[in-house]
C-alpha cells in the first residue's frame, strides 16, 4: 500500500490490518508496558510518609454517610467522585499501602486509554511509543503514588478525549453518549475537567469542523448537545463554586515565569532540564513541517489534530495563568491532565524518524532520563515538602498521660491526627464506636462522638480556651500551616501564645516538618 493511500485510510477512521505473528507482537509489547507500569507505580508506594491531603481523603470517605454528604455539599465537592470510590475501597483494606493501591491501578488503566488515543488520532507507531513515555512518566507515577484524585482525573480526561475524538471521526450514540458520560464523571473527579471540555470546544469551534469524519453534518450538531448536557450535570458544581467562592483554594500562591518553566519540566517526568529539552525538540519536530496552516481554520485532519493537541495542552494552562493575576488559580497537579497531549505530540515527534534503529536508540535515551525522574520522585516530590503530621501524632500518643487534653491550631488538623491514631489503634478511631482511650482527651474541634463533617473546619475561640485551660493539668496543641506569607505566626496562634501561658507557666516546644507540637503544664 502506497503511503498516500495509507493515510487516506488512516483519515477515513480505519487502520492497515496486521498479520498473525504482528497483532501477536503488538498486544504483547501493550501488556509488557502495562505490566512494568503498574509495578514502576507499585515500588517505593509507602517510602514517603501520608501527608495531609492524603490522610484527609481517607478520613473523608470513612465518616458516616450523613457527615459524608454534609461535607461534600460544604466544601469537597471538587474530588466527589474520588471519595465515593476510595469510600467503597476502604472497606476491603485500611492500610497506607491498601489506600494508595487505588490510584496506582487507575493510573495503570491510563497506559491503553493513551494508546487508544493516540491510534485514533495518529497510528500504532505512535501510540506505542506515547504508551511507552506514560508508562515511565515520572509526573505519572508521582501522582499515581497519592491517595488523591488526581490519578483519577487523568484517566477520565483521556477517555474524555478519546470519545471526542472518536465521534469526530465516527459518529455515532456510542461515541457520544460515552463523551458524555466519562466528561461528567470527570469534571466529578476535578472541576478542571471543564477546562478540558472548553479546550475540546475551542479545538472544534475555533479552529473549524474536523474533517475526514465519516459524516460531518451530525457531529458538531451532537455535540453541542453534549455540551449542554455536560454543562447541565456540572451545575450542582457550579452552584458550591458560587457558593464557597475561593475559599478552599485561597492557599494556592499566585504563579510566575518560573512556575509555568518548572511545570512543564516537572510534566515531561523531570526534575532537570535535558529531558525537557528533548520533549521541546520532539514536539517542534511534530509541528514545524505544518508551517503558517498550524494557525489557520478548517485544515485537513492531518494539522487539525496538531492544533488539538496543542489546544489542549496549552489553554488551560495559559488560562489559569491568566486568571491568576486576579486570584490565584494556577496549581501545577491541576495540570496533570494536560500530560497525554504532551506525550502524545512527543510520540508523534518521534515517530517521524524514519528507521527504526534510530527510533530505537533515541527512545531508549528518553526511557532512560525518565527512569533517573522515577527514581526522584520515589524519594522527593516535584512540588511541595510533604508535612510530617505521622510523626507528630506518634510521638503525643506515646507520650500522653491520662488526665491530658489536646487542642488543634485549626479544626483540619485533627484529620491527620486521626488517620494516625487509626494506624496505631488498627481500628477507626474517628467512629462514634469507639471508646477504648488513646491519647489526650480531645477538646477541639469536638461536636459529638467520632469525627464530624463540623470537626473539618474552624479555629478556638479565646474564651473557648480560657474555658478549658483550668480543667487540665496538661494540654497539648497540635499547629500546622500556622505561619503567614510573612513568616510571621498567624492569628490564631497569635492568640494562643496570649492566652495558654496564664494557665500554664510551663511551655515545651517539639518542631517537624510543618507541625509544632507543644506541651503546655504547670
Amino acid at each position: 500500500m502506497s503511503p498516500p493511500e495509507l493515510a487516506t485510510k488512516q483519515s477515513a477512521g480505519t487502520l492497515p490490518l496486521l498479520s498473525k505473528p504482528a497483532r501477536f507482537a503488538h498486544r504483547l509489547t501493550i501488556l509488557l508496558l502495562l505490566g512494568a507500569g503498574t509495578a514502576l507505580r507499585f515500588v517505593c508506594l509507602t517510602s514517603k510518609p501520608f501527608w495531609f491531603d492524603e490522610c484527609f481523603s481517607a478520613e473523608a470517605a470513612r465518616i458516616g454517610w450523613p457527615s459524608f454528604l454534609h461535607l461534600l455539599w460544604w466544601r469537597e465537592a471538587n474530588m466527589s467522585l474520588y471519595y465515593l470510590l476510595l469510600r467503597i475501597w476502604l472497606r476491603f483494606g485500611q492500610s497506607e499501602f491498601f489506600i494508595r493501591s487505588l490510584s496506582v491501578l487507575i493510573a495503570a488503566a491510563t497506559i491503553p486509554a493513551v494508546y487508544w488515543l493516540a491510534e485514533l488520532l495518529y497510528d500504532r507507531r505512535a501510540a506505542v511509543i506515547a504508551a511507552a513515555l506514560l508508562t515511565f512518566n515520572a509526573y505519572s507515577v508521582r501522582y499515581a503514588q497519592e491517595a488523591r484524585s488526581y490519578a483519577l482525573f487523568l484517566l477520565l480526561a483521556t477517555l474524555s478525549s478519546g470519545f471526542f475524538i472518536a465521534h469526530i471521526r465516527q459518529p455515532g450514540r456510542r461515541n457520544r453518549l460515552g463523551y458524555i458520560l466519562i466528561s461528567i464523571l470527570a469534571t466529578y473527579a476535578h472541576l478542571y475537567a471543564l477546562l478540558l471540555v472548553a479546550a475540546h470546544w475551542l479545538a472544534l469551534r475555533g479552529l473549524g469542523r474536523a474533517p475526514e469524519s465519516a459524516d460531518q453534518s451530525s457531529a458538531p450538531a451532537d455535540l453541542r448537545r453534549a455540551w449542554r448536557t455536560i454543562g447541565l450535570a456540572a451545575l450542582p458544581l457550579l452552584i458550591f463554586l458560587a457558593k464557597t467562592g475561593a475559599g478552599p483554594i485561597r492557599w494556592i500562591p499566585r504563579p510566575g515565569i518560573h512556575d509555568l518553566l518548572r511545570f512543564f519540566e516537572n510534566l515531561a517526568g523531570s526534575a532537570s532540564w535535558p529531558l525537557p529539552a528533548i520533549y521541546a525538540v520532539c514536539c517542534l519536530a511534530a509541528v514545524a513541517p505544518l508551517g503558517s496552516r498550524l494557525w489557520a481554520r478548517n485544515q485537513r485532519w492531518q494539522i487539525w489534530r496538531v492544533q488539538f493537541l496543542l489546544v489542549w495542552l496549552l489553554f488551560p494552562v495559559l488560562l489559569t495563568v491568566l486568571l491568576s493575576f486576579a486570584r490565584p488559580v494556577f496549581l501545577a497537579r491541576y495540570m496533570i491532565f494536560c500530560l497525554p497531549a504532551l506525550l502524545i505530540l512527543v510520540a508523534a515527534g518521534l515517530a517521524r524518524l524514519g528507521k527504526a534503529w534510530m527510533l530505537a536508540a533515541v527512545l531508549a535515551g528518553i526511557l532512560l532520563c525518565c527512569s533517573q525522574g522515577i527514581l526522584f520522585v520515589y524519594g522527593h516530590d516535584f512540588d511541595h515538602e510533604r508535612d510530617a503530621s505521622g510523626s507528630a501524632t506518634y510521638y503525643i500518643l506515646d507520650h500522653s498521660e491520662a488526665g491530658d487534653g489536646i487542642i488543634f491550631h485549626i479544626a483540619e488538623t485533627r484529620v491527620p491526627y486521626e488517620f494516625f491514631r487509626l494506624v496505631r489503634a488498627g481500628e477507626n478511631t474517628a467512629s462514634p464506636d469507639f471508646t477504648s482511650p488513646l491519647g489526650p482527651e480531645i477538646l477541639f474541634p469536638r461536636h459529638g462522638a467520632g469525627l464530624d463533617y463540623r470537626d473539618f473546619t474552624g479555629k478556638p475561640a479565646e474564651d473557648f480556651l480560657r474555658s478549658v485551660a483550668p480543667t487540665h493539668a496538661r494540654l497539648w496543641v497540635m499547629l500546622m500551616y500556622n505561619e503567614t506569607p510573612a513568616a510571621v505566626p498567624d492569628p490564631t496562634t497569635a492568640m494562643m501564645n496570649r492566652a495558654l501561658p496564664e494557665f500554664f507557666p510551663k511551655v515545651q516546644r517539639w518542631q517537624f516538618a510543618r507541625v509544632e507540637v507543644r506541651l503546655y503544664s504547670r
